[in-house]
């Protein structure tokens, strides 16, 4: 009987070192695996945080506007400004640099920078009435309706529109309602108080006569004066040239010194026409003869007797002037851009005998503008004036114009 084999001690401890060392060998492979994919994740998901965080850093230092917002900025008439987080400008219409709200890529006006801020930190839009100066250098001042609001997460959208016309009308007109109160005081009180003397004067028939005469002057001149000042109205409302016409200078001329015929040879002054026959414009003729009549009797008003109006009428190319030409006390060079204002008399005394209400010249130069014309003075104190005004002419075949020749 064989004994059994006695293995020795050394061969059985190396036999478990072996065992173990592939029972740890077969845990390493997944171990190193879970290892390894944990530390790429982290590779990956650091990658990709640095990626975002590029993009953002990007995002902030780009100075280029969302899709669109380019066209839209130019494509405005108004002024339009975009604005990055720094408040520096990074897109403006031209409207915004011309009215002096941008310079050098930065908001000129502290006011609206701090509009900016404080839309920037309540996000609410924001819309006031501001006025400022016009850039930083001119002395003009501008009236604007400004709205800022958020353009995206990042960007100021500023819009501005100018009122400064529309605040300048508003003076115009409560001025011109001022000096119609001051200048219907005088009519009107000198009425009343003729009215008080005649009254007293009822039993002298010549006093009676003097303050009758006196009182239908004045409300002639009252009536003269409401009149006018309707007629301007009209000729500053949109419609008054709504249906023009070819109007006939040979008429318009003639029925103009007709109107002032009697009045000239009053004042001992003639009245005497000449030029270019057969010329016509587009226009209003009663409107034009209004203007025409104005000339001539201020003409008339302002001259020395016995002295000599003319009118004259030329055409230069496609340009018809008409020229009212007198030998009056003129007018001082300072005051020639003024004369056209209302209510402005040269001679304030004189005026007032003659019964001018100071509306007639501005008349004049609303009719010619609502024509497409304008209208210009010469003058020297004491040699007279000329007033000339210049109308586009209606334009005909040249065998037309032969023929009329």
């Amino acid at each position: 009987m064989t004994s059994p084999r006695v293995v020795p001690k050394r061969l059985r401890v190396g036999s478990s070192v072996t065992n173990l060392v592939l029972m740890d060998s077969a845990l390493l492979v997944p171990l190193a695996l879970a290892f390894g994919a944990v530390i790429g994740g982290g590779a990956v998901v650091a990658v990709v945080t640095a990626a975002r965080r590029g993009r953002m850093a990007a995002d902030v230092a780009s100075t280029t506007v969302p899709d669109g917002v380019d066209q839209v900025i130019d494509a405005l008439e108004s002024a339009g400004v975009v604005l990055d987080p720094s408040n520096n400008v990074i897109k403006a219409s031209a409207r915004a640099v011309t009215m002096g709200l941008v310079w050098h890529r930065t908001l000129v006006h502290g006011r609206l920078v701090e509009l900016v801020d404080r839309v920037r930190r309540s996000g609410e839009p924001i819309t006031e009435e501001l006025e400022l100066s016009r850039g930083p250098l001119g002395d003009a001042s501008l009236h604007l309706s400004v709205r800022v609001a958020r353009l995206g997460s990042r960007f100021m959208l500023l819009l501005a529109e100018d009122r400064t016309e529309s605040y300048r009308l508003d003076a115009v007109r409560r001025d011109f309602v001022a000096n119609i109160s001051h200048e219907l005081k005088t009519p009107i009180g000198a009425i009343g108080l003729l009215g008080e003397a005649l009254g007293h004067a009822a039993d002298d028939p010549v006093q009676v006569r003097r303050f009758a005469e006196q009182l239908t002057k004045e409300s002639g001149r009252l009536a003269s004066m409401t009149q006018e000042i309707i007629e301007l109205s009209r000729l500053q409302a949109k419609d008054a040239l709504s249906d023009p016409e070819i109007v006939d200078l040979d008429h318009v001329v003639s029925a103009a010194i007709d109107q002032n015929r009697v009045h000239a040879e009053a004042q001992r002054v003639t009245l005497a026409s000449g030029g270019t026959k057969g010329l016509r414009v587009w226009g209003d003729e009663a409107m034009l003869i209004t203007a025409v009549h104005n000339l001539i009797l201020n003409a008339v008003q302002y001259s020395h007797s016995p002295a000599r109006v003319g009118i004259g009428v030329a055409a230069a190319d496609d340009v018809i002037e008409i020229a009212v030409t007198d030998q009056g006390i003129g007018i001082p060079e300072d005051e020639l851009d003024r004369v056209f204002e209302r209510f402005f008399r040269v001679d304030q005394a004189r005026s007032r005998t003659t019964g001018g209400t100071g509306l007639g010249l501005s008349i004049v130069k609303h009719v010619v503008q609502n024509h497409g014309g304008d209208v210009r003075v010469w003058s020297q104190p004491g040699r007279g004036s000329t007033f000339t005004i210049r109308l586009p002419r209606v334009l005909e075949p040249a065998a037309s114009r032969a023929k009329a020749r």
